[in-house]
């Protein structure tokens, strides 16, 4: 298995970037994976104006995850106020299952902790969302009980599909910044398997 090879977005990605995360999260080729929300929510996960100010907005970066040039993974890494924000997290749902979350949640969090020098990380997850919620917490993430609203009637984040969603905000304090290394230009991580 090749390598997974890490770079930042620019906005040339936008539109594979589209096509990633509505295939991880929407519609019928999201069921090939684990992490489809098409049960819950529908129509679009976000739009091109939402990348392009996640791109725009300092201190911000989208991290691309590429295997043989081809893009199987993203997640928005932020320095939000000091803590690390962590979302927009998709791999494609035929290479779900194999390790490529892992590897790209690792990399997240060397990348926020080397870039801005945060010691915490934060997510919001869809609190019925129990089995990523496991996830999470098997990578050292707790659920903190603070919850946000759901924002039911703007049709940018989707149609819910019922009226008891709302987010909840998971944490984990990260490893000191002087364990990391020089940023490079890319990032090349061992195959997948390697445990972490």
């Amino acid at each position: 298995m090749s390598t997974l090879n890490f770079r930042t977005a620019t906005r040339d990605d936008i539109p594979a970037l589209l096509t990633l995360v509505t295939a991880a999260y929407r519609g019928e080729e999201s069921r090939a994976g684990w992490t489809s929300e098409a049960d819950l929510i529908e129509g679009a996960r976000l739009d091109a104006a939402a990348l392009e100010a996640d791109l725009a907005r300092p201190r911000s970066s989208i991290l691309l995850a590429e295997r043989d040039d081809q893009l199987v993974a993203c997640a928005h890494v932020a320095d939000d106020h000091g803590t690390g924000y962590f979302g927009m997290f998709s791999v494609d749902p035929n290479q779900q299952g194999g390790g490529v979350g892992k590897l790209v949640l690792a990399e997240a969090e060397v990348f926020a902790a080397r870039e801005w020098g945060v010691s915490v990380m934060q997510m919001t997850v869809i609190d019925v969302r129990e089995e990523l919620i496991a996830f999470y917490e098997r990578r050292g993430y707790v659920r903190t009980g603070i919850t946000k609203p759901f924002p039911y009637g703007e049709e940018r984040f989707g149609i819910p599909q019922r009226d008891d969603l709302r987010f909840e905000v998971l944490e984990k304090t990260l490893a000191s910044t002087e364990q990391h290394p020089e940023p490079n230009d890319a990032t090349t991580l061992a195959p997948e398997g390697v445990t972490q």
